[in-house]
């Protein structure tokens, strides 16, 4: 076994190296002590070296007494990276790298530095999210990282972040209620309300999609969200009118001076903010829904290449997040001659106002279900069921999937097929015709 090469040996070495140096620039001969000295040294720092134990590659001692070990990792910018480990025991530092060795062929990457998550968490939410990211995504991302991602994890250092405080994110959330007032208590009502498994999710694709940059950069070695299964919304069934109840609607609307606004929600299948974003330039034998209006509160952040308008105050129309929401559809009778009516000579602007303003989404919202309890209909039919309802109607009328999915804007017709109720088929085919009949009138 050769002996062991300490910092002393180090610092005796390199004194007799100068002064050899020093008497070879003089023309002076060493003595025969010195020279076998320097020989010595030499020859177990060079034994040293060829005979580490298996595992101690690139462990070497400093000058300060600490142990180092240095392990080459995968450039991600082209630049040289390595992952540095210092320790004062020898043992420690072997056994560190035999870890990081294993990690390394694992993932293939390891991370280099300690960040915390929640100093992470503040750099994605604010630097880096805004660019790629809509304005009303980035708010609902803010409020779980705010809440619940770094209060609960912020002070683990992101490379030691594991599945399972993931799964502690989910568990702790699922078991939050949702009323604040009742948190924090230990004897929770039977009927008490959690937050929605939908929430969680939201939690959970947040720190994923931060963590995803992370593992990018070579800040972590994995994404630790890939390992743990997704939270599961719970499915709710979306309630819609049926045909007959979607008859008896706009035979109420023609009494109402607002009725136009609401039949093109019936007619269409158009989303909220879609009709309420609707200009006059934008109508012609067509409908073009290639615009929405959504109240945003901090436009400043939004992604360079995403395009808004301002409305006035916090309301803007903006594009569809995805392309197929960019569509233009065939606008055909009876909504053709609603329309006509509701804009006169109008040529542009908004076609639907409210006291000469646009429409604030949350309003249009509570109007609809105002509207609902005025024609004797069902009030917990959201604005967002019309569209669930001409899904219905489209199947029973034999239209093809293909053409209900762009009609509607749907990014794949996996998504139509979900937004067909339950429940309406006995009815539907009578109930199609009636409503046929009715809007030949």
């Amino acid at each position: 076994m050769p002996e062991r090469w300490t910092a002393e040996d180090e610092r005796n070495l390199a004194a007799d190296r100068l002064v050899l140096k020093k008497l070879e620039a003089r023309g002076e001969e060493p003595s025969q002590w010195l020279l076998d000295e320097y020989n010595d040294l030499t020859r177990r720092k060079k034994q040293a070296k060829q005979r580490r134990p298996k595992g101690e590659g690139g462990v070497y001692q400093r000058a300060d007494g600490m142990w180092c070990a240095s392990l080459e990792l995968p450039s991600t910018d082209g630049k040289r990276r390595r992952k540095v480990i210092a320790r004062r025991d020898k043992g420690a530092v072997v056994a560190e790298l035999r870890a990081a060795k294993k990690e390394l062929e694992k993932h293939g990457n390891i991370a280099t530095n300690s960040i915390t998550l929640g100093r992470w968490m503040a750099h994605w939410i604010n630097d880096i999210a805004p660019q790629k990211i809509r304005p009303k995504t980035l708010a609902g991302y803010r409020t779980v990282v705010d809440g619940y991602i770094v209060p609960l994890l912020g002070k683990k250092r992101l490379d030691k972040l594991t599945a399972e405080d993931v799964r502690t994110l989910h568990k702790v959330m699922q078991n939050t209620p949702k009323d604040p007032k009742l948190r924090g208590q230990k004897n929770l009502p039977e009927d008490t309300v959690m937050l929605s498994s939908t929430y969680t999710l939201l939690a959970h694709n947040s720190l994923s999609t931060a963590l995803k940059v992370a593992h990018r950069e070579g800040k972590i070695p994995v994404n630790v969200c890939d390992l743990v299964d997704r939270p599961r919304a719970r499915k709710s069934l979306q309630k819609a009118l049926t045909a007959e109840q979607a008859i008896r609607l706009l035979q109420h609307l023609a009494t109402r001076q607002d009725g136009p606004l609401w039949a093109c929600y019936l007619l269409t299948g158009a989303r909220r903010g879609e009709i309420l974003g609707l200009e006059a330039d934008r109508v012609t034998d067509q409908l073009d829904l290639s615009w929405q209006l959504q109240r945003i509160t901090d436009i400043s952040k939004a992604p360079a290449d995403w395009e808004y308008r301002e409305l006035g105050g916090t309301l803007y129309l903006t594009r569809p997040k995805s392309s197929a929401g960019w569509r233009v559809i065939p606008l055909v009778e009876p909504l053709k001659s609603i329309l006509k009516l509701q804009m006169g000579d109008q040529t542009k602007g908004l076609v639907f106002t409210r006291d000469g303003k646009p429409w604030d989404p949350d309003r249009a919202t509570k109007e609809w279900n105002k509207l609902l309890a005025d024609a004797g209909l069902p009030t917990d039919v959201v604005l967002h069921g019309a569209r669930h309802t001409v899904v219905d109607l489209m199947y029973e009328a034999g239209v093809h999937e293909a053409i209900t999915q762009e009609i509607v804007g749907h990014s794949a017709i996996a998504m139509t097929r979900k937004y067909r109720s339950k429940g309406n088929a006995p009815q539907l085919t009578a109930a199609m015709s009636k409503l046929s009949k009715l809007l030949e009138q």
